[in-house]
């Protein structure tokens, strides 16, 4: 997102002026400010979503769906990504920030949930039609997800007509590369019928950094009780499985962990399950 973010922002002066008015408006002002950088060979913006803002009367955020081929050292790649821009009709702007609190207003914005994203791979508890619908993306060495993650999940699991809960890998790679090998091994080991995966795999004891495949294995397999293999990991279901929820993770911008929604909006207290009465 970055290097999309530098190259856009390259070619685009913040307090550019247009009337952006409706997503058709905004499109064709970024599409063709944009498209004037070098470094864009090919792009493509569509307005996902416009949001009137509460916090500043006058001003929407939108939602933008990216879709992108720029130069790199290899010769170009394809980049596709969501972005959000701020307009009142007159000024566009990648961000708006509070002067009392100094927060920004594009952390207060956020794709919501859709019901694509609720695949039958991801519910690990509960009923699909359950009463509240939990989405979980954790990491599971970010050191706070240990902690909070099983919490949560063993809460809401005691009422399956309750809570159906989604959970999403979402490896944090550079900051801890062994979580990759380990969400995968997860995952083979939940196609191979194993119950409770998702709870077994934060009790798993490894250096975050580790890069052997093996080791990090054996310390799953150790913890979970299970025989993944190499050759497990890199089946076609598992790196389908994992590219899927990557690809989700990107959809609903998230980059952190652990994040939840909660019945389809981003729940940033994380809390939000416990006042289901």
């Amino acid at each position: 997102m970055l290097l999309m973010l530098r190259l856009l922002l390259s070619t685009l002066i913040v307090s550019s002026f247009l009337q952006a008015n409706t997503d058709a408006d905004m499109e064709a002002f970024l599409q063709k400010t944009f498209s004037a950088n070098p470094n864009i060979l090919k792009l493509d913006v569509k307005v996902h979503k416009k949001i009137k803002l509460e916090q500043v009367d006058g001003w929407s955020a939108f939602i933008l769906n990216v879709d992108a081929k720029v130069k790199d050292k290899e010769g170009s790649r394809d980049v596709n990504q969501k972005m959000i821009w701020f307009s009142n009709g007159t000024t566009i702007s990648p961000d708006l920030i509070d002067m009392k609190t100094g927060t920004s207003l594009k952390d207060t914005v956020s794709p919501s949930f859709e019901s694509s994203h609720y695949k039958k791979q991801n519910l690990i508890y509960g009923n699909a039609d359950a009463a509240h619908k939990v989405a979980i993306f954790s990491d599971p060495l970010c050191p706070f997800c240990r902690d909070f993650v099983p919490k949560a999940i063993e809460y809401m699991k005691k009422d399956p007509k309750k809570f159906a809960i989604y959970y999403y890998h979402l490896p944090l790679e550079s900051l801890h590369p062994a979580a990759v090998t380990l969400v995968k091994a997860a995952t083979a080991a939940e196609l191979k019928g194993e119950k409770d995966v998702v709870l077994k795999l934060y009790k798993v004891e490894v250096d975050a950094r580790e890069s052997d495949e093996n080791k990090i294995l054996a310390a799953f397999n150790k913890s979970a009780k299970t025989n993944i293999t190499l050759q497990d990991i890199k089946s076609k279901a598992v790196q389908e499985h994992f590219s899927s929820d990557i690809k989700i993770a990107s959809d609903l911008m998230v980059n952190g962990t652990p994040t939840m929604f909660f019945d389809d909006m981003l729940d940033k207290t994380k809390v939000q399950y416990q006042k289901v009465k």
